[in-house]
Formats: structure tokens, sequence, C-alpha cells
């Protein structure tokens, strides 16, 4: 192989990030929104959206993710062989991501057949996106190094798409719908659609692949499946991106019901007087009027308004905590970093139990520190399956980057699955009754269980298994110098 290694430029940094940008303003949306959408705007029962978020989950991990890594590896093209799937999944993603959050006028049956249709085609494209994409962050730079600067920028890019969704979506939602939550889902998910479109061509035109397998380099697919389950790191980082989507699909997915049915709705009208959000709000109209434009139409509810002013404390203080990612990470390597920060984090989580529904600051303080220390682990983990790449590399020698990333997003799509699907399910099993004004005890307890030490576990497990991965700081720069030499060596003879 031959490799390019120098620095990337701040242009491709962003140009690839804004790849994460795109996807990530529908993936958020599904990981926080699509129980929800499904039982309070479409009206489909919540047993019924569980099996529906579990079943088309695991035909996105199971069955579409690792054909299309096999197709990703294969593909031969002028632009090399991930590029020309984020060009070409470029419009259908936004097509289908408006059809997925649209609420035709149909019978219990009908609305069914059409989540299940339009859910399972968004998936499919989402692979044949995303995927691509994830494997491109491998073949750009063969400087581990730089994999973590690029990781930073990618993941600032979600940060800022989760942002807008877990703070701005409602809000979007209200203002583009003039009340009508389902017209303002459909409107929501045109605006995201079109900006999605151009920041993938973006990607696209701003990244070039640098790494790639020596026109002498055949494998078959048994292979490179060989080479996979031979893998211990690969084998590990599965298990660990299986737990951690677990936990960011539960903890998403049920936010919006914790601040609707557990804490205290005159506390968190409080709290956001005391903390001037109100003010900030009214004087944010003020200027607005002033200037002649219509008002900033944010929801006149506390807990709404308290979710999003939470997720927003939450996401900056993530992009914090990104910030320290790469500097801790060149120090004493990714794998150490990880799993220390991952444990911090989940000790904020579990103080969520203590908190009665007054608590209100506690909990937006303590999620606060969950989001720094959470933060420094998100760049990590994509970086970290690169360098699982390399692994299989500098052991096989053969490269086959996008099965490695395809059974990762695999894991990926099915901890979203049960997660996703463990809401509703979670939702169901206590009795929840969509939109009521107020939920049973029991209801209430499972939500407030979920939240703390339901999200705990699958974080905790992860950190364990951390103890297994082998590729330290020291190995890390072994691999990189003996690649680095093979790959001099080959374009030399080339």
């Amino acid at each position: 192989m031959t490799s390019n290694a120098q620095a990337l430029s701040v242009t491709e940094k962003v140009g690839y990030a804004l790849g994460d940008l795109a996807a990530n303003l529908i993936f958020q949306t599904l990981v926080t929104f699509l129980a929800f959408f499904y039982t309070d705007v479409f009206r489909i029962p919540a047993a019924t959206a569980a099996t529906l978020i579990f079943s088309v989950g695991m035909l996105g991990a199971f069955v579409f993710t690792p054909i299309m890594g096999l197709v990703a590896d294969r593909t031969r093209t002028r632009w090399g062989k991930f590029r020309p799937w984020v060009l070409w999944t470029a419009v259908p993603f936004g097509a289908l991501s408006l059809l997925a959050f649209s609420t035709p006028a149909l019978g219990e049956h009908g609305k069914v057949t059409y989540a299940v249709a339009t859910y399972t085609l968004l998936v499919l494209v989402y692979v044949a996106n995303n995927l691509p994409y994830s494997a491109l962050s491998g073949v750009l730079t063969g400087s581990m190094a730089q994999r973590n600067s690029l990781s930073s920028y990618r993941f600032v890019a979600v940060m800022v798409a989760q942002f807008i969704i877990q703070v701005l979506l409602l809000p979007l939602v209200l203002i583009l719908g003039d009340g009508d939550k389902a017209r303002g889902f459909h409107n929501t998910m045109t605006l995201f659609a079109v900006v999605g479109t151009v920041f993938f061509l973006a990607t696209f035109f701003t990244t070039r692949e640098r790494i790639v397998p020596a026109p002498e380099q055949h494998s078959s697919v048994r292979e490179d499946l060989a080479d996979l389950l031979r893998n211990r790191p690969w084998q590990i980082m599965l298990a660990v991106t299986v737990l951690l989507f677990i936990n960011l699909a539960l903890k998403g997915g049920m936010y919006v019901y914790y601040f609707k049915y557990y804490l205290s709705e005159a506390e968190l009208a409080g709290f956001l007087d005391r903390v001037g959000f109100n003010a900030f709000i009214a004087g944010l109209n003020r200027l607005l009027a002033g200037v002649g434009l219509t008002e900033f139409r944010w929801p006149k509810d506390a807990p709404t308004s308290a979710f999003s002013l939470f997720n927003g404390l939450g996401i900056i203080f993530m992009i914090v905590g990104i910030g320290f990612s790469k500097r801790l990470a060149d120090r004493y390597g990714k794998r150490d970093v990880f799993g220390g920060a991952l444990l911090a984090s989940t000790l904020f989580l579990l103080a969520f139990y203590a908190y009665s529904p007054d608590a209100v600051a506690l909990v937006v303080g303590s999620y606060i520190l969950h989001g720094f220390f959470y933060g420094i682990t998100i760049p990590l983990l994509w970086a970290m399956i690169a360098d699982v790449a390399d692994y299989s590399e500098w052991r096989n020698r053969r490269r086959a980057t996008a099965i490695i990333f395809s059974a990762m997003l695999c894991g990926l799509k099915m901890g979203l699955s049960i997660g996703g699907a463990m809401v509703a399910g979670i939702l169901a099993h206590y009795g929840y009754v969509a939109d009521a004004a107020a939920q049973a005890s029991g209801v209430v307890n499972g939500i407030r269980l979920t939240v703390s030490v339901f999200c705990s576990v699958p974080f905790l497990a992860a950190v364990a298994l951390l103890f297994f991965y082998k590729i330290n700081k020291s190995m890390e720069l072994r691999i990189e110098r003996e690649l680095g030499e093979r790959r001099s060596l080959a374009g030399a003879a080339s």
C-alpha cells in the first residue's frame, strides 16, 4: 500500500466533518424523538412502535450493514472506494428522511405499514451512506495522531447536530408547524433534507482517499470474515459499541418523558426564572420585534423549555470534553483515556436515581459533568475502530477497512435498536398512556430507573471490557511505525 501520512488540511477536516453533521441531523432525531414521534405524533401504539423500531434496526444491523461492508471494500471507481457512496446516497437520504417523519392520513394498520416501509428504506440508505463515510476516516491518512484530530473535528460537528436536535428541534417543530406537531415535523425534516444533501456533497468534493490497497491485493469474502473473527480488539470494540449505543438510545429517548412526568413543573419553571432563561427569551423577542421580525416562538411549557436547556448545556460541555480528547489520547493512549472518562461519566448518570422531582439544579449539574467526561470519549471510539483496521492489516497483511467499520455500525444499529425498543418497551411494560396529563406512579418510577440505573449498566460493562483491549499507547506507535515502513517499501517497489 501507499500512504501519505502528512497533516490533513483544515478544509479537508471541516469538509469531512460536514458529512457527519448532515447524517446526525437525521440520526439524532431518530435516537431522541423516533419513539416520541411514533407514539405521540403519528399515534402508533407504544408496544407496536417498540417492535417496529427493534425489528427494522436488527434488519439494518445484521443484513444491510454486513452486505454493505463487503460491497464497499470491493468498490472500484476513479474517486476511490468510499467517497462515491457519499455522493450516490446524498439525495435519497434526504428524501427518505422526509418521508419517514411524514404523517399521512391512514388507519392504524396503514400507519404501521407506512412506518415499516419508510423506516426500513431510511435505515438501508443510512447504511449505504454512513458505513462508507465512516470507513473513509481510515483511508484519509495513515497517521493515528491525525485521525485523533480528524475525529475531534468530526465530533464537534456531531455535537452541533445534536445541539440542533435536542435543543432546537421542538421549537422548530412548533415554529414551522404553527403549533401543529405533525406539520412541524414534516417541514423541519424538509429543511434538514436540503441542508444535509448540500453537506454530503461538500464532503465528497473536499476529501481524498490516500490509503489504498496494493493492486496485487485480492481477498475473498471468506478471508475477510476470517480475519475479522480472529481480531480480538475488533471483538471487544464491537461489544463496546453495542453497549454505548444501547445507553445513548435509552437515555436519549427517555429524557423527554423524564422532564414531562417526573420533574416538578413548578420547580422547572422556577429554575428557568432563576437562571435567567425566561428573561433571555423575552429579551430576544423584544430585539426581534424591535427590528420588525416575528418573535422567536419558544415552547411555553416549562418541561419542554427546561428539557431543551438541559440538552443544550450537556452538549456544550460535551464539546468542551472533545477539546481535551486529542491531547489526552496523544499523551496517554486512546484506550486508557476512553475507559477512565467513560467510568467518570457513568457516576454522574447513577446520581440521577438519588434526585427528587424538585432537584432540578442537581439534575442539570450532573448532566453537565456527565457530558464533559463523555465528550472526551466521543472522538476516541471511531479513532479506535480505525486503529483496529490498522491492527488487522498489520497482523494479516491485508486491508479490509469497510468490513471492520460495517461490523461496528452493525453494533451501533444493534445498540440503537435494543435501546430504542427498550424505551417504548419499558413505557408499555409500566402502562404508559400517550400524551396523558399525568402518569401512574409505576410509570414514573420506571422512567426514573431508566435514566439512572438502567442507563448506567451498559457503560459499566463497556469499561470492564476495555481491560481486555490490548491496543494501548505503545502498541499504537508500533503498528503505525511498521505499517508506514511497509507502505513506503510497497510504494518504492511500484
